[in-house]
């Protein structure tokens, strides 16, 4: 039997590929949706591609979909021959006992993902018998991000066939209405100009994009193959400037809190840039351009600090220096002057950035350390937790470490995990051509502090996601999400007190009783925007804890993902299909994880880690 494979990258792709080229109407895409909800920047996306088999024998199919990192898959099913195949959330361990019992049964498994920047990629496949048709239906779910004043939603297409009816539709609705949207991104050009619609009207818009089939061969990137490109919808909310956008529904709440019209912080920053050997060459050459725009951007009233450091350190000052004029060229000079050499002392290099900022503390301003490397300490303190814990001691709260992982030869679970024992985030920098507009597009979302040691407060509230965050930036969003004791609106009664310039404490409070959002939000909505919060936050939590306290928060997790029905990295969806199929596995790897191979009529291979399920299932399996 010839095999076709037929992926749909995304948000869904489907191509056909066959050991010989295959005949006009072998088989058919006829139809491949996009249909995203936004409500409260809460995206519910559905992928359904339908697939027809023209040939006079059965033809396996395969199903690719990319969705974004952020995103927790929550259903997937087929339909095939009017019998449908579910897919049902289990545990790591279960799904574990199938893969091993199909194992011992000598069935195959298959390479099941890859990860790029912002996408991910899931496969499965299906026989589809002789004149018969398949439907694939994907669900995922994820909280839009703001960063640099905006949301984006990333849409990829990429069907390699023209498709007679290929449709986009995006719905956002946001009660607060909706500032400005726009749409961007490689398919957004002058020759598919007619084929997107936008409407927006106040609260709501609306996105449509339907290309005939000759304008899917039109892009830059398009060809007769059809489409391959990405759409990005960007678009962001009015804002009072006041306590935010609180919406309550079911006994639950989701609170967005972003004012805008506040003086910004004047910040002390130590930058500590890796000078390895590892850094030669073009990441060099990046971080330095990077460097010199990030300088650029300094505001006067800004103290700062340059180290680099290999097995030694090199300052440039050994102090924080007013970022004037004459300092910021003499820093540049340093910057340009920057060569690889030497191993990593990653310990030292922290300490001494932490040292630099303590040493000198500046009444109503915003400390912040920022680390780039690319590789594991190989000099000095080499122990991953003895490093962590000094750092941790070093900086005691009082600022944030933000750690930047050039490439892909990083230990990126000890920068996350140090970044986060800091009230930091990790971030991977990928190597490529762009990789200078990476490092400089991460600084600006940190550039601008307005609020420092934020305390979300909520009388009447229970099981609160995060409250407390160190900084707040300029075009970013904090969200907390919790339940409404007794779904008592009347005595929920949200608070946010804050330092600002100079100081300062000031405090956000609602001035009318807080509205509720019955009849405008769908049952269950906020309820499900809690669960993801929470699922998240407690996946991070457990990287800093262990022992029991790492288990309790491990399982609160699992018991959340699986209520909801989230593939998390606790959880696998395991899905049904037709008798005798071959076993496969969906896994969506951790950020940098190697990918897997296909090794066909043998056991599952993963170099790192792996679940699988038995004959006549699949498993989305989220590393």
């Amino acid at each position: 039997m010839r095999r076709i494979v037929v992926p749909l990258p995304l948000f869904g792709l489907l191509l056909a590929v066959a050991a010989a080229q295959p005949n006009k109407d072998e088989w058919d895409i006829y139809s491949f949706h996009i249909n995203s909800t936004v409500t409260s920047r809460y995206a519910t996306t559905v992928i359904t591609s339908r697939v027809a088999n023209r040939m006079d024998e059965s033809k396996e199919i395969e199903f690719h979909v990319q969705i974004p990192k952020n995103a927790f898959i929550s259903k997937f099913r087929m339909f095939i021959d009017g019998q449908m195949y579910d897919g049902v959330v289990k545990t790591k361990e279960q799904a574990q006992q199938q893969y091993t019992a199909a194992v011992s049964r000598g069935q195959s498994a298959g390479i099941v993902s890859s990860v790029g920047r912002t996408m991910e990629e899931f496969k499965t496949s299906v026989n589809v018998a002789a004149h018969k048709k398949v439907t694939f239906e994907l669900t995922y779910e994820e909280l839009l991000k703001r960063t640099h004043g905006k949301y984006e939603m990333q849409i990829h297409a990429r069907p390699m066939k023209l498709v007679k009816d290929f449709k986009v539709d995006v719905h956002i609705y946001e009660k607060v209405g909706i500032s400005f949207i726009d749409v961007k991104g490689g398919l957004s050009t002058k020759a598919l100009a007619n084929a997107i619609t936008k409407t927006h009207q106040d609260k709501q818009a609306w996105v449509n994009f339907s290309p005939t089939e000759d304008q899917q061969k039109s892009c830059d990137s398009c060809g007769e193959e059809g489409m391959n490109g990405d759409l990005v919808i960007v678009y962001d909310v009015n804002r009072d400037n006041g306590l935010g956008d609180i919406k309550t529904s079911d006994g639950y709440f989701v609170h967005h809190f972003a004012p805008s019209d506040l003086p910004r912080i004047s910040k002390n920053v130590v930058f500590v840039i890796d000078r390895s050997g590892s850094m030669h060459g073009k990441k060099m050459e990046q971080t330095r351009t990077a460097l010199l725009h990030i300088l650029n951007d300094l505001a006067e009233d800004d103290f700062f600090g340059l180290i680099s450091f290999d097995s030694e350190i090199i300052h440039w000052n050994r102090e924080l220096v007013q970022a004037t004029s004459a300092n910021l060229e003499m820093a540049k000079v340093f910057a340009r002057n920057i060569r690889d050499r030497g191993s990593t002392d990653i310990n030292a290099a922290v300490l001494e950035g932490a040292r630099m900022l303590n040493a000198h503390p500046r009444e109503g301003s915003a400390s912040i350390l920022i680390l780039l490397t690319d590789g594991d300490p190989t000099s000095g303190v080499t122990n991953l937790e003895q490093i962590q814990s000094n750092v941790k001691q070093a900086i005691a709260d009082k600022f944030p470490l933000y750690c930047l992982g050039f490439g892909f030869d990083v230990n990126f679970e000890f920068l996350e995990k140090m970044s986060l024992q800091n009230n930091g985030v990790a971030r991977r920098i990928y190597q490529d051509s762009d990789a200078d507009l990476q490092l400089k597009g991460f600084y600006e979302e940190v550039a601008t502090p307005l609020l420092t040691d934020v305390t979300m407060i909520y009388v009447g509230g229970a099981k609160l996601t995060q409250t407390n965050f160190s900084q707040y930036y300029n075009g970013s969003e904090i969200v907390v999400a919790g339940e409404i004791i007794d779904n008592n609106i009347e005595t929920f009664i949200p608070q946010v007190v804050a330092i600002s310039t100079e100081r300062k404490v000031k405090t956000f409070n609602t001035n009318t009783s807080v509205d509720s959002s019955t009849g405008t939000i769908a049952g269950g909505f906020l309820q499900r925007v809690w669960a993801y919060l929470t699922v998240k936050q407690l996946l991070e939590k457990q990287l800093l804890l262990s022992g029991s306290d790492k288990e309790k928060v491990k399982q609160e997790a699992l018991e959340l993902s699986l209520k909801y029905s989230f593939v998390t990295p606790l959880t696998s969806m395991v899905v049904t299909k037709p008798e005798g199929e071959n076993t496969e596995v969906l896994h969506k790897p951790k950020e940098g994880e190697a990918p897997q191979l296909q090794l066909p009529h043998s056991k599952f291979m993963n170099y790192k880690t792996g679940v699988a399920v038995s004959s006549g299932e699949i498993n989305l399996d989220q590393k």
